[in-house]
Parts: structure tokens; sequence; C-alpha cells
């Protein structure tokens, strides 16, 4: 891809590959050095050391404010690790007069240090590969809860309040090495707060996760990103990876996941020198017929866009709802919603039809007992769910009319063996019902016997049927697993296999995964804490689709007269998105989807 520039990035690059070069040499650039007639900005100078993200830190921070800032019209923004770099207020002093890229407003910030009480007896602790090298949104969130609104208090010399753009697509972030990784993972993390990321010799390696960054590009569904990275032939090889291949890796991960990237491939070491070199002409580019806003990739993922449908994205369908924890949907394809957590909180209820239309209090099921977690309609309309009063705590079946009839499974909870708290349920196509609770699976007949599968069983977060309901899937809520059990021809079940593996936030111990649900193709849909994983049958995440606002999915169903839409429980709203995929129910004929591609 050609830059917009006199000078080309990639005729740079080029130029400097010939092995006879041993030393890395770059022309300086025009626009690096001070022109004349070009009004230089302002920089302001404070230290910032009131954070709550990353406590008792102490950081420098220069804001640069050019010339041309209007405080009557909010600037764009760009944010820079380690400081000043590259010689940026002389780059935007020349590109921002020449219209190169527009009024823009520079934050650069140094790496938290956290003092020590004694300097002579003891170091400080510096917190450089906390803050940049970890994934995760705690950097992004100090930016933007606490760095760049202390900027926003700061006035110019001749008075100027500091006014940000808040729109991310006015928003631009670099770094080089720890500070590049740190850059992506804030756009990563926040789209919706930057869109066009520098990344300079970046450290996409295994110091704290960062070489997961290829994979994970590859799987989730695609953000609104613009995205440059530089890096050198000698860079540094060493214990936690090799920088020019893990650069390499993630051109060919945005690329093949349809991103705008660019690149600018040198020989040089772990340094600044291309980077100073072609600083001027990557902000030309990241910054390119702004104010058009970036567009998310084109879905040229082949997992990701073999369930995604163009232009269908996640739709709100509630907000401030109390709580949803569990969503079950009828044969109609009407999508019932269940909160109440204890016996002292009696179940939300809603319903959408299948015009999409919301029924604050559907007629039969208005109340299904307190506290429900967990919901699956049966082969017979019926719809069970769990009850936990003071009698006991067991599972309700509820006909369409309201007429109830009850499972006491344990009664005032005294039986370990059956014990029934916040259980996930669902039904076979045959009746048979199986539940999830504490360590223990419950297989309950239509006859009304009971019995125990398994010993000692892990957490569940969330039962599901495969598509031809041959297997029984647990979502551990303990871990990153989802185990798989055969069930027999009597419903019991054997060949318990940790099976499916799940992506764990960085920040998390295990996956946070809860409910789940099956589509006719096999593939199994798994609310995690990094979103819904979407897995094949043979136990591998094909693609991750994140919900708005990085909300945390709770529980999860297919929808809508086809079956087709994705409904999304998440505290206290619900997403629905329009697939192309069809639920698998348990109450249907079972369907056996095609062998997975091993």
């Amino acid at each position: 891809m050609n830059l917009p520039t006199p000078v080309l990035v990639l005729g740079l690059a080029l130029a400097v590959l010939p092995a006879a070069r041993a030393a890395e040499s770059y022309p300086p650039n025009p626009d690096s050095q001070r022109h004349d007639g070009v009004p230089a900005g302002e920089q302001i100078k404070f230290t910032f050391d009131t954070s709550r993200i990353f406590p008792g830190t102490t950081r420098n921070v220069t804001v640069y404010v050019p010339k041309q800032y209007d405080p009557a019209k909010p600037a764009c923004v760009y944010v820079n690790q380690d400081g000043v770099q590259w010689n940026a207020p002389v780059v935007f002093d020349n590109l921002i007069a020449a219209g190169a890229m527009p009024v823009t407003i520079a934050v650069f910030s140094t790496p938290g240090v956290v003092k020590t009480a004694t300097p002579a007896a003891a170091l400080d602790r510096f917190n450089r590969s906390l803050e940049y090298d970890g994934l995760g949104d705690a950097y992004a969130r100090f930016l933007l809860e606490e760095l760049l609104p202390a900027v926003e208090t700061k006035a110019t010399a001749d008075g100027r309040a500091i006014h940000l753009s808040h729109d991310g697509n006015d928003r631009a972030i670099g770094g080089s090495s720890s500070g590049a990784i740190a850059a992506f993972t804030a756009a990563w993390e926040r789209p919706d707060a930057f869109t066009r990321v520098f990344t300079a010799i970046g450290t996409f390696v295994g110091l704290r996760g960062g070489n997961d960054y290829p994979t994970l590009i590859r799987k989730v569904e695609p953000k609104p990103l613009r995205v440059f990275l530089q890096d050198g032939s000698s860079d540094q090889n060493i214990y936690g990876g090799d920088w020019w291949m893990a650069n390499q890796e993630m051109e060919r991960a945005l690329t093949y996941a349809g991103y705008e990237v660019n690149h600018a491939w040198g020989t040089g070491a772990h340094s600044g020198a291309q980077g100073n070199a072609i600083f001027p002409d990557v902000m030309r580019w990241l910054w390119k017929d702004w104010p058009q806003p970036v567009k998310a990739a084109l879905l040229k993922s082949d997992r990701v866009g073999k369930i995604v449908i163009p232009g269908e994205g996640w739709k709100e369908l509630i907000v401030n709802q109390p709580p949803t924890s569990a969503l079950a949907a009828n044969a109609r394809g009407e999508v019932f919603g269940f909160g109440g957590i204890s016996r002292v909180i009696s179940s939300s209820t809603f319903n959408v039809g299948i015009d999409g239309k919301i029924v604050p209090k559907p007629k039969g099921f208005g109340f299904a007992g307190a506290g429900i977690t967990a919901a699956a309609f049966g082969p017979d309309n019926r719809l069970y769910s769990n009850f936990m009063t003071p009698v006991g705590d067991g599972i309700d079946a509820v006909e369409e009319g309201g007429s109830t009839s009850s499972i006491i499974i344990a009664p005032n909870n005294q039986d370990p063996k059956f014990q029934l708290f916040r259980p996930a349920l669902v039904l076979a196509h045959n009746g048979n019902l199986y539940a999830a609770s504490g360590h223990q699976v419950l297989l309950v007949k239509p006859t009304g016997d009971i019995s125990k599968e398994g010993e000692d069983e892990p957490a569940a977060g969330g039962l599901a049927l495969s598509s031809d309901q041959s297997l029984l899937y647990l979502s551990e809520a303990d871990s990153h697993w989802v185990d798989s059990y055969t069930i027999k021809a009597d419903g019991t079940l054997a060949n318990k296999q940790r099976y499916f593996w799940l992506h764990a936030p960085d920040t998390a111990d295990n996956s946070g995964a809860a409910g789940m649900c099956v589509d006719r193709g096999g593939s199994l849909y798994v609310a995690t804490a990094m979103g819904l994983q979407v897995c094949d049958q043979a136990g591998r995440v094909n693609c991750i689709l994140p919900l708005p606002g990085n909300a945390k999915p709770t529980s999860v169903c297919f929808g809508g007269a086809n079956f087709d839409t994705l409904f999304v429980a998440c505290g206290d709203k619900v997403f629905l998105r329009k697939l192309n995929a069809h639920g698998a129910n348990g109450w249907d004929t079972p369907t056996k989807p095609a062998a997975p591609q091993l």
C-alpha cells in the first residue's frame, strides 16, 4: 500500500533491505526538521501522581498544543507512551500547517514509577512492563478515566482551555517497543476511543502474553482499527521471543482478518532509527481521509465470516432490566428471560415475540418461582426452571396456561447428594433433563427418577447438548475448559473429557464461561468474559464475538421465527443479533452435523 506522500514508506523499507548495507541508515525526513514560517506549538509539562488504577505511581506528562488550536472546537488527540519520541512536536507543527493531519493535541507520558521511601537503600518500583506489556483494559482505562481527563484540566500560556475530542475516530495512539504493544492494546480494548495505531519495534512477544495477539486477531470479530507496524530484521531475539518474527506475524494476522494495515520493514536492530525516519509519513497515512471514519475490517476471516452477516451487528434489546440470569426459547421462537439469584428475590420475566416486540409480563410464565437461574423448554412445550424456597430446591415444569408441577430435589438443602443451587439445565428431545449444580450432574427422567452422574464434577457455568444429542457439554465455571460427556442409550453419561479449550482474559484466572447453546452445524456458543466464543466440534475456538462495550455475557440462546437470531443476556442488558446460523434446540429432532475440518 502506497502512502500519499513524496516519500513512500514501503519504498524506504525496500531501500534498506540489501545485505550489503551493514549499518542501519535512513535519510532524514524533511518534515522532522523545523520549517521556516511554520508556527510552533506550545508544550505544557506536569506530573501526574493520583492514579487509582496504578496506585502510587508518578509519571511525567508533556502536552503538545498546536498554534492553530481553537478551544471552541475539541481537538483530535494523539497519545504516545515513553514520553516525547520521533521529534513529534516538530512533525506535528509541519503536518498540521500543511493540512496533512487535523489540528491535534498530543499527550506524551512516561510510564509509572512507584517511588521508594528510602532511595539510598531501595529501588523504585518500575511499572513499565506491567502497564505496557500486559494485555487487558487497565492501561486503556488509565488513559480514558484518569490521564486524559487530567489533561483537560490544563490550559495554555495564553489561557486556552484544553478540550479533547472523545470520538475514537479523532484519536490516534503510538509507541515504541513495549510502548507499541501498549498502544495496540489500548486500541484493541477500546476501539471506540482509539482507531489509529502506530507501533514501532513492537513487543508482541511472550513477556506478559503479547504473543497471543496474532491468534486473537484472527479469531475476534474485526474492529474499526487502522494499524501501521515497523520493525527491522536485526531486532532482538531473546528469552521472551523473536521481535522480528512476532511483528511479521502481527502483520499477517491483521491482513488475514481484513484490517487496514501497512508496514515498513527494515534491517535495523531494536532502535528508533527507522521509526524516526518514517514517523511523518506514518502520521499522514493514519490520518488520511480524516474525518471519514476508520471502518471495521471486511470479514475476510474464513471463520468469523462464516457466521456473521455483514451489516447485521448487535442490537440492544433491553437495558436497565433487573439482571437476567436465564434465557429460553420455545418452539415458536419466542424468547423468555428470567432473573433473580436468591430465595428472597422474585424472578423478573420478559418475553420477546417472533416479531421482536417485548411483552413485559407474558401470560402463563409471569412467575415460575423465585430465584430462577436456569430455564429451558422441554419437548412437551413446558418451561422447566429451577426454584429455591425454604421448603427445598428443585425444578418446576410450567404449562403455558400457568399450571405447575414440581420436582423437589433437595429438601431444605440438607441432602448433599442432590444439592441444587444456581444450576444449569437442558432437556433432550426424549424428555431427559440434565441439571448441573455445585459439583454434580443430575439426570432427571420423564418418569421422575433421579440419578447422579459422575463423581466430583466441576462447578458448572452452563450446559448444552450437541446438535445430534449424542454429547452433553458442561462449561467449567472456574477454568478455561468445557467438558464433553457421551450420552448412553439409557441417558446416563460416560467418557468425560475436558474437551473445548477456551480463551481467558489476561487479567483473569479462568474464561468466565457461563451459558451455552449450539447451532445445527454443530458449533458451540459459549458465553465468556471475552464475549461469545464459538467452537467447532473438535473443541477449538474458531471465532470470538465481543459484545458492545465489552459487556460480559452470562446466558445465550437462539430464537426468532427461524432460530437464526442470537439472544445474549449481559447483566441488566439483553442484546440480539441475526447470524448465518440456526439454533439446535434440545426439544427438537436431533440433527447430525458435518464432520469438523481436522
